[in-house]
């Protein structure tokens, strides 16, 4: 099998690596939302991550009709990575009847859909914005709740769905409906590189994997040992992370500063902090966490200021330099 393009190869694009590191230690977050141009790397980074976690236990992933074990208790796979395409029908995604079963041998029988491949795993859509409403409407609801219920046909199936969102878009193409952006955890921005020396290594780190895959992945072994044992870490420790109070009454104030509807966004920004205290190894969450991650996590929940006309990432660093002066 041809290798895949390393993580840790990805040139710049900090903001979008760190979110999807974040989400590979805590799925709870919510997902990742990318906005930004083609060609920048979106489902490359998300392939290369999930191809560098370790394989998981068989059990974990996929479907198993009746929470039947796999064959070996101790089996494993890789993590799935699926990509919905934009003209996947519903029954497709959630799954459905087995026609052929019915019809030869007239038995009602469950045909798993991609939330059922995805499950344990990362599920990828390009061009998200793009993507019928109620189509996200449903992916939204699965991510959240874990478990995909299907009911049709004289069928009632429920099996585990848990995975890792990730959408991507490009603004100029149509935006999503405020209610469905604010229901992904993260938000990142990416844009093409504008100096020179980026692109030209960007150009020369494609041209290498593209003519020897297999040396070019053995070349970043080991920065890729590294990135995983910074999850490895990241995941075994988040729960002895220490959120303090004072933390807590940050991360509300800034969340009240720059007007972000609802409590979703504190959640989901003390989750992020948790996540990233973890992958540094941190016990307790801190000020420099919740700024760092502060924009990813707020960014898409802001309403649009009818007498300002700074966008919400400016607001938000805004909002921090105000709260570290006071």
């Amino acid at each position: 099998m041809r290798a895949a393009f390393p993580f840790s190869a990805i040139v710049g694009q900090d903001e979008m690596k760190l979110a999807l590191l974040l989400a590979a230690v805590d799925p709870r977050i919510g997902g990742v939302m990318v906005f930004g141009d083609r060609g920048t790397g979106k489902s490359t980074a998300v392939r290369a991550l999930a191809a560098l976690l370790p394989p998981m236990p068989a059990a974990l992933a996929g479907y198993h009709p009746d929470g039947a074990p796999p064959l070996a208790a101790k089996a494993t796979v890789a993590v799935p990575f699926v990509d919905l395409p934009l003209g996947a029908t519903e029954d497709r995604v959630v799954g459905a009847l087995d026609l052929e079963r019915a019809l030869g041998a007239g038995v009602k029988a469950f045909e798993p859909g991609l939330l059922a491949r995805a499950n344990g795993g990362f599920l990828y859509i390009d061009e998200v914005n793009l993507l019928e409403d109620h189509i996200v409407d449903l992916l939204l609801d699965v991510a959240a709740s874990g478990e995909n219920v299907v009911e049709r046909e004289g069928l009632s199936v429920r099996h585990p769905a848990r995975f890792v969102l990730v959408g991507s878009g490009n603004p100029e193409e149509g935006e999503l409906r405020p209610q469905l952006l604010d229901r992904f955890g993260l938000s990142v921005e990416v844009r093409t590189p504008q100096d020179l020396a980026s692109r030209v290594e960007i150009l020369r780190r494609c041209d290498a994997f593209e003519r020897t895959p297999e040396a070019f992945a053995e070349t970043w072994r080991s920065a890729e040992k590294k990135t995983l044992k910074r999850i490895a870490r990241g995941r075994a420790g988040l729960a002895e992370v220490v959120v303090p109070d004072p933390m807590l009454a940050r991360a509300s104030t800034l969340c009240m500063a720059v007007g972000a509807d609802g409590l979703r966004g504190e959640l989901t920004l003390i989750r992020a902090a948790r996540a990233l205290a973890a992958l540094d190894a941190a016990g307790a969450v801190t000020a420099d966490h919740i700024a760092r991650i502060a924009p990813l996590a707020l960014r898409h929940r802001l309403r649009r200021g009818v007498l300002d006309e700074t966008g919400s990432t400016v607001r938000i660093e805004r909002a921090l330099d105000e709260l570290a002066a006071a």
